[in-house]
């Protein structure tokens, strides 16, 4: 599984990309996360603002403060897959 963070680097997409790795961590889910800064990467996915999150190269949220429980989901729907 590849997660990708898309952002700069504000508040918003660092604590994202914290979010991410302790969700991974507390359900022992094998993935790849990787933090998109480059702009010209991030508008390949389309999004308009930050911070983006795109599991197995889907775009599931952008500029959006998420709730652990909906990534998660998104994780094991991706997994189920």
């Amino acid at each position: 599984m590849n997660i990708k963070i898309l952002g700069v680097g504000c508040s918003r997409c660092k604590k994202l990309e914290q979010q991410v790795r302790d969700i991974v961590a507390k359900n022992n889910i094998q993935a790849e996360i990787e933090k998109v800064t480059e702009i010209q990467d991030m508008m390949k996915y389309g999004i308009m603002s930050t911070p983006g999150l795109v599991i197995n190269e889907k775009l599931k949220s952008s500029g959006l403060t998420l709730k652990d429980e909906q990534i998660l989901n998104w994780i094991k729907e991706e997994t189920i897959q």
